[in-house]
């Protein structure tokens, strides 16, 4: 029988090659990815059975991206494995489509038990988390707190690279835009979360789990 395919996607190099000398005894490694959006790409382009991802991904974080995946003609599996120990961020990632939410602080079988699971068609909660993943998802009303500011995906996207630096330019390069709807999106995430700056900017999407403080 062959073993099932894994993408992996972190963007610490070490921590995935590391990964990958776990996982190799019982799964193909299909890849290795470092960007949030490449990750993307490489999942259509691969079809792994699984994907293996980090939420905090540069250019696209893990939740958006796992959220393209899963609109694929084949899409894969995905399996959240991230140090982010909050149930908002783990209901957001099933809400997204995930079956699996590890955290990295976890026992290394927790992820092979996980990646398992998520080929069977299985749901997997770290049990470090699972009491409290459950009662946010038994009390969720749409998707959670920290993911529902009223942004569209292309509005949580722009704010991600904003976030990370980018310029206008550099985003509308990116994204195959103009400037000036990146300058039009940027001025209704304004309006949407109260933010006047680059840096109010910035600061809301470090509080709201879109980038992770530098």
């Amino acid at each position: 029988m062959p073993r099932p395919r894994v993408l992996l996607a972190d963007d610490h190099r070490m921590f995935s090659e590391g990964l990958r000398s776990l996982l190799e005894p019982r799964f193909e490694i299909a890849g290795i990815i470092d960007n949030g959006r490449e990750l993307v790409e490489a999942a259509e382009q691969l079809r792994p059975d699984v994907v293996v991802t980090d939420i905090s991904m540069l250019s696209l974080n893990g939740i958006e991206a796992t959220r393209r995946i899963k609109k694929l003609a084949h899409a894969p599996k995905i399996v959240i494995l991230t140090m982010h120990e909050d149930a908002t961020f783990a209901t957001a990632a099933f809400e997204a489509g995930a079956s699996g939410y590890v955290l990295k602080r976890s026992a290394p079988s927790e992820l092979i038990t996980a990646l398992q699971e998520a080929v069977q068609g299985g749901v997997f909660i770290s049990p470090l988390i699972t009491g409290d993943i459950l009662n946010a998802l038994l009390e969720k009303h749409g998707q959670p707190e920290k993911f529902r500011p009223g942004l569209t995906s292309r509005q949580r996207e722009i704010l991600q690279l904003i976030a990370e630096g980018k310029a206008t330019k550099e985003i509308a390069g990116l994204l195959k835009i103009s400037a000036r709807t990146v300058e039009f999106h940027k001025y209704r995430i304004m309006a949407a979360t109260g933010a006047h700056t680059v840096a109010q900017l910035t600061r809301y999407a470090i509080t709201h789990g879109i980038v992770e403080a530098s």
